[in-house]
């Protein structure tokens, strides 16, 4: 089976050392990604860790196709123990950094310890003389700390300014917190290329509790991947000449269908439609934009750069997401003003959903709905845990008694825009994942129930599509595949790049999922986190469905020759 290549590169910060692992069996095993991240995680963070202590470790990984030249894998993984969640989260990013991680030599970085100076930690593929035979030279990853006090309180483009004027290189080498991630606010985002987001559970609230401003990579020693040629460029070849809407305006392209016919929550969750949604959605986004935007390697080019001519604004975006969560919920129709909630959360590091979420509910506290600056005041305040903003930086969950309106979260993450009230199959997703209230945790039964392939209403009968939804996202993010490419890398395109069974491929993504929930379980959370904040239809039988289907306990922990079976499957 086709698998990454390359060391773990172990970073202690606080004792300002760098230990490189051979994990071949890891990989061997798990291919990388979100799945060799996760057992990792699994077998090193403790389970009683803080996830703000320095026993908390964070983790950057690849598939092996980040060393193709295909559409649709310019993404990386990140993991970690999550603070807002408090259970392992895992999350990624596009952009250009994964050629220039996996440049370095290796397959993993994982960071642990707490620095007691703010640090820029820099890795490259120096040589090592001493790994040297027959005459050459052996390329092993050198690290660098070098303490940078003038960057404290900076924002992602002032530390992505400040990388390329010392060092030469551009933010698709780094990885940067913003204010938010130095000020610990429990949904701080890890930012790379200035507005790519390893964005929900808070890694960039981990990263900043370890003293941590950035990272950088760079090299010119990937590892040898060999890639099947034909799908390869036939999925390369099919994305650019694609026609789809979603090229044109993102994931907001279908903003105005969702309003109509299914729900985009407004006003805090109160109501189910935004009678301004055409102001806020893809036809007023594609108005703003300016030039293409992709990631690596990519020929669909389905980002967003955008611009207001009138302001002078620019930014990358707003997706679909950051519409709903700075916009419908928050009563705000002008695209200009959900375009600099965008920015501001890209320049202070923070996860436009939980964000959005959080102003949303402090909003309704107010009776303020529609008050853009209040709205982006509060944002600013959040990510230097100013005012009100040191509550809210501690997301819904744990404020919103004090602001006196309901939580709509699940395991502590706020809820992404797709309504499990009226896709009650994608509520029962909600419910169960171990990452909480995210949409990207699976999206068949979502994508089905949207598209008339499952009805709506109801969650009895679909857990086999849920189950087996969880496990293709958890091997997609292993692969690593956007999204976004399902239609083009099929499961046959899948099968041939990997050289295994679709079987096989699900099995990894199982035993993540599994051992996720494992991790969790010992720290605590049970069927009692497997909760909604709003009823619906059958919603505990439904969950005790998923769990026969897991083969899990029927209080929602993972039985202990379940993990016994993935220990082994490891070695």
């Amino acid at each position: 089976m086709l698998r990454a290549k390359g060391p773990l590169l172990t970073v202690d910060v606080g004792e300002r050392t760098a230990t490189e692992t051979t994990i071949d069996d890891h990989l061997e095993a798990c291919v990388g990604g979100r799945a060799v991240a996760t057992a990792l995680a699994h077998d090193r963070i403790p389970f009683e860790a803080d996830p703000f202590g320095p026993e908390n470790r964070l983790y950057l990984s690849t598939g092996p196709l980040q060393q193709s030249k295909m559409s649709f894998t310019g993404r990386m993984n990140m993991t970690g123990l999550s603070p807002l969640t408090d259970g392992l989260v895992s999350t990624n990013a596009g952009g250009y950094l994964s050629r220039n991680f996996v440049d370095t030599g290796i397959s993993a970085l994982e960071i642990v310890g707490e620095s007691d100076e703010l640090l820029a930690v820099h890795v490259t593929d120096g040589v090592d003389e001493s790994h040297s035979s027959g005459g050459e030279t052996a390329s092993r990853p050198r690290v660098e700390f070098e303490t940078v006090p003038e960057l404290e309180g900076a924002t992602v483009p002032e530390t992505s300014d400040y990388i390329e004027e010392r060092h030469g290189l551009g933010p698709e080498h780094c990885v940067v917190v913003g204010p938010a991630g130095e000020n610990q606010v429990r949904f701080a985002s890890v930012m790379t290329y200035d507005h790519r987001a390893f964005g929900r559970g808070g890694l960039g609230a981990v990263l900043g509790s370890k003293n941590v401003k950035c990272v950088t990579f760079e090299g010119e020693s990937a590892p040898s991947v060999e890639i099947p040629n034909p799908p390869e460029m036939n999925v390369h070849s099919e994305a650019a000449q694609s026609e789809d809407l979603m090229r044109r305006q993102g994931t907001t392209g279908n903003t105005e269908m969702i309003n109509e016919a299914f729900s985009l929550p407004t006003r805090y969750f109160a109501e189910y439609e935004f009678e301004h949604a055409d102001a806020i959605g893809g036809d007023a986004v594609e108005e703003k934009k300016y030039k293409k935007g992709a990631c690596s390697a990519c020929a669909y080019a389905c980002k967003l750069p955008t611009r207001d001519e009138e302001t002078g604004l620019e930014t990358e975006g707003p997706e679909f997401e950051t519409v709903y969560a700075f916009g419908s919920l928050q009563g705000v129709g002008d695209i200009v003003d959900v375009m600099k909630s965008n920015d501001l959360c890209d320049t202070l590091g923070m996860d436009t959903i939980s964000a959005g979420v959080t102003v949303a509910a402090y909003l309704a506290s107010e009776d303020e709905f529609g008050n853009a600056d209040l709205a982006h005041d509060v944002t600013e305040r959040i990510a230097r845990r100013e005012g009100i903003g040191d509550l809210l930086a501690e997301g819904v969950e744990r404020c919103h008694d004090e602001l006196g309106v309901d939580s709509y979260a699940v395991k502590g993450l706020e809820l992404a825009a797709h309504d499990g009230r009226v896709l009650n199959g994608q509520g029962l997703s909600y419910a169960v994942a171990n990452r909480g209230g995210d949409h990207m945790y699976e999206s068949r039964v979502m994508s089905a129930e949207y598209g008339g392939r499952i009805d709506p209403e109801g969650t009895l009968g679909k857990v086999e599509a849920l189950v087996e939804g969880e496990n293709e996202a958890a091997f997609r993010d292993t692969g690593i595949v956007c999204a976004f490419g399902s239609g083009y890398v099929t499961d046959e395109r899948l099968e041939a790049l990997f050289d295994a069974d679709r079987e096989d491929l699900l099995e990894i993504g199982a035993r993540t999922v599994e051992l996720e929930r494992h991790f969790n379980n010992r720290r605590g959370f049970d069927r009692e986190d497997d909760r909604l904040p709003y009823e619906l239809p059958n919603l505990e039988a439904a969950i005790s469905e998923y769990y026969e289907a897991r083969g899990w306990n029927d209080d929602g922990t993972v039985p202990s020759s379940a993990i016994e079976s993935v220990a082994t499957a490891d070695d």
